[in-house]
């Protein structure tokens, strides 16, 4: 028996359709496909798969809300999804390589990490398995690998020869929570967040007890020694600096659901926490959460966004002011983001089960 043709609305909304119906029930069948495929178009919103129709540009979808996003928003370049999977669960951590030219991200429940090559836009689905249900990712300046590993609570560098550092599980004598995201300072200092949410669940890593205040650290690049940096978000997840390295941000997804920034101070300890930007959006009832968060070299905040539904999800982009001036609207909740590509112009937005991008005319303001 013959394989049917997938249709591209199936194809889009991942129904199976590799089996075939008796005749007797092929319009009935019909009739509920095609009601079932109008009902995921609904809920998707706008379809990304191969068949799906050009982009008239601008890109409706690239959402000015003050004009000062127009400087940021190219008209005649459109969102990609350039990786999509029904195995994929959810996608985080996106990090850019600028010598090996690729795009790397955790799946986490999988356990294992994923590589999109610029060069010809391969996926290596299994770069790293099992990968310590690592989350966030980036790069030192020496261009080795940092992740933040859920399942053995710690955060790790991978080196030039393919051992693992531990770089830091432990803090006071107890076992962190399950760090979840870092950045790296141009000194050698590496910062993380550990809100444990790895711990909290088996679907993420291994449920356990949360020992310590969800807190932000930092990892001294020259005695390994480990400084707690901060403790007032009740969730702390994202985090990133601002483009001089003066300030960070640091997004909550607990309580308080908003992005809070800190002073950083020369001896490398923070000062003046205060909120930069609730989450809540005029038009929704409740605020979402900013998951990961990237600094443009202007200063803008780029945070990704989601769990409110259409119209929210996606990336949200801020002025230093904290006025909220863009949007990049997505069908799936986007976790986290990345500049990359050899101007640091391209956006790569890890999305539940999927990795978009974007061209802009920001740039990142640092190497990931």
């Amino acid at each position: 028996m013959s394989k049917p043709v997938e249709s591209p609305a199936s194809a889009a909304s991942g129904h199976d359709t590799s089996q075939q119906k008796p005749r007797g029930l092929a319009r009935r069948s019909f009739l509920a496909g095609a009601a079932s495929a109008a009902l995921a178009a609904t809920a998707l919103g706008r379809d990304y798969g191969k068949n799906a129709a050009p982009v008239r540009y601008p890109d409706p979808d690239l959402v000015t809300l003050d004009p000062r996003f127009n400087k940021y928003k190219l008209g005649n370049t459109p969102i990609q999804r350039i990786y999509h999977s029904r195995e994929m669960l959810w996608a985080e951590g996106p990090a850019w390589n600028g010598v090996g030219r690729y795009l790397l991200w955790s799946d986490i429940p999988n356990d294992r990490q994923l590589r999109w090559i610029e060069e010809d836009g391969h996926c290596t689905e299994n770069f790293r398995k099992p990968a310590g249900n690592s989350n966030g990712n980036t790069f030192d300046y020496s261009g080795r690998q940092i992740s933040c590993q859920h399942g053995h609570r710690r955060v790790v560098r991978y080196e030039y020869d393919g051992s693992v550092t531990t770089l830091a599980d432990k803090f006071d004598g107890k076992v962190l929570n399950a760090p979840n995201d870092a950045v790296v300072h141009p000194n050698g200092d590496i910062w993380f967040t550990d809100p444990g949410y790895g711990s909290m669940w088996n679907y993420e890593g291994n449920k356990g007890p949360l020992l310590q205040k969800e807190s932000v650290y930092r990892i001294d690049g020259k005695t390994g020694a480990i400084t707690k940096v901060a403790d007032e978000p009740d969730k702390p997840n994202g985090l990133c600096f601002s483009p001089d390295y003066k300030k960070l941000y640091v997004a909550d997804t607990g309580k308080f659901k908003n992005i809070w920034v800190f002073d950083v101070k020369d001896d490398g300890t923070l000062s003046k926490a205060k909120e930069f930007i609730s989450m809540r959006m005029d038009g929704f009832d409740k605020p979402g959460n900013a998951d990961g968060i990237r600094a443009d070299v202007d200063g803008n905040i780029w945070a990704s966004a989601g769990w409110i539904g259409d119209g929210y999800d996606g990336v949200h982009i801020f002025h230093p002011d904290g006025t909220r001036i863009g949007l990049i609207k997505l069908p799936e909740i986007c976790s986290n983001v990345c500049f990359g590509g050899k101007k640091r112009n391209r956006l790569f937005m890890t999305a539940s089960q999927s990795v978009y991008a974007v061209y802009t005319d920001a740039q990142g303001a640092h190497i990931t």
